[in-house]
């Protein structure tokens, strides 16, 4: 399955963190250079289940090289899994967020026969190892006598986890150095788990997806979708889960209908290898959508792509996030960075993103999102006032600078380089 290869490499290209010193504070570009110097060449690799779909992807196509430029010899290794595994990882990350059952004795077979597998075709002598959500936790296993230090970087809400599920997995979280979470809330009390760290993610405001985009290039570009460009849109970005609730979205526009009647709505969003849920549950959203020519489906596979997906944002009087469950929501971070009227959940790290009725709209029902959308509709300027107040939370707290001095700050301290005197956030597990 896995013989004679080693586990492939993503190609991220550069990045160079010059580029980001008229957005990120002084303060902050000096402290990254002050934490970079010690790490001088420390190799790092973080490994993930996928390239593209989902935040860890979204993160690290900015982050890996700017660890790099910063003097790190970083790499990023994808984990080899077939579709017997995935299944087990998705049922895995659903159950850690909060679904009932647990796993069959061949579910955790699969399991640890994968982690065996990926862990046999792992090889380099690292000093940090980065592992990403659940799919590659078991790596740590089978790694035999690694002296890197490893890291477990959890990206889901592990507020209210399966008991069942999360006690298969802690054996293996105990055994890693440190653990990492968006929020305290996710961190399961009482199970022996590592030094554990709260940071939130981060988006890059110069890739494609967030980098400025005028009005008149986002319509163009939307126009190219059929939307009626002259009409108001909404737009959720997300992959289709019942997580994300792209039905209950679907509820809410067709209240708004009712109040204005020449709305749109654009679901957009991604189909990855690792969710073999994803088919399932778009077909169950376009079925729900009953035709409607006024709602979009769209992904990937409709060549929507980073530039796309920042053009329906900008383009849209309000974008959605209504997740009934959500680790952080970067999409929500991205929608205020672009200065837009932000609607989402009241769920997870949305709520650390979104002061409701300061920066935007928090919500916990189809009829509750109605009602914000079509507030505002009904007063445009009042929705841009909130809107622009998020753009500058966003600048404070969850740009990609603050992000790689994260990571920094933690490598140094699990290094000892004398440099580990930084401000984090820790957890007493």
């Amino acid at each position: 399955m896995l013989a004679g290869r080693m586990l492939p490499v993503v190609n991220v290209g550069t990045k160079s963190l010059g580029d980001y010193a008229t957005i990120a504070a002084r303060g902050l570009m000096h402290e990254i250079r002050r934490l970079a110097e010690p790490l001088a060449g420390k190799r790092v690799v973080h490994l993930s289940a996928t390239a593209f779909g989902g935040g860890v992807a979204e993160i690290n196509y900015t982050l890996v090289p700017l660890m790099a430029d910063a003097g790190l010899d970083v790499e990023w290794r994808i984990i080899h899994g077939a579709d017997e595994f995935y299944d087990v990882t998705k049922r895995i990350h659903n159950a850690l967020q909060g679904e009932p059952g647990g796993l069959t004795a061949q579910q955790r077979e699969t399991f640890g026969r994968y982690q065996r597998l990926n862990a046999e075709r792992f090889g380099g002598d690292y000093d940090f190892v980065i592992v990403h959500d659940p799919q590659p936790a078991g790596m740590i296993d089978a790694a035999g006598d690694s002296t890197a230090k490893w890291i477990w970087r959890c990206h889901i809400d592990l507020s209210s986890p399966n008991p069942e599920v999360l006690d298969f997995l802690v054996p293996s979280i105990r055994r890693y150095d440190a653990a990492i979470f968006h929020l305290e809330d996710y961190v399961p009390g009482g199970a022996g788990l590592p030094a554990s760290y709260i940071w939130p993610p981060a988006i890059d405001p110069l890739a494609p997806k967030n980098m400025a985009l005028s009005a008149e290039d986002a319509a163009y570009i939307v126009d190219q979708f059929g939307v009626d460009v002259s009409r108001p849109l909404l737009t959720q970005v997300s992959r289709f889960d019942p997580w994300k609730d792209p039905l209950g979205v679907i509820d809410a526009y067709r209240l708004v209908k009712a109040r204005h009647p020449d709305v749109q709505l654009a679901l957009v969003g991604s189909m990855a290898h690792d969710d073999p849920e994803g088919w399932d549950y778009y077909n169950r959203t376009v079925a729900h959508a009953g035709g409607d020519p006024d709602i979009f489906i769209l992904s990937n596979l409709n060549n929507v792509g980073s530039v796309e997906v920042n053009a329906f944002q900008v383009h849209s009087a309000a974008v959605i996030q209504k997740s009934v469950r959500e680790g952080f929501g970067l999409t929500v971070s991205e929608a205020l960075w672009k200065a837009r009227p932000t609607v989402a959940g009241r769920v997870g790290g949305i709520v650390v993103q979104v002061d409701d009725g300061v920066t935007g709209w928090l919500v916990g029902s189809p009829q509750e999102c109605a009602r914000a959308c079509v507030e505002i509709l009904d007063d445009p300027a009042a929705a841009r006032e909130l809107a622009l107040r998020g753009k500058e939370h966003v600048r404070r707290r969850f740009l990609m600078p603050r992000l790689l001095r994260d990571w920094l700050a933690l490598f140094n301290r699990l290094a000892g380089s004398g440099a580990e005197d930084v401000e984090l956030v820790t957890v007493a597990v």
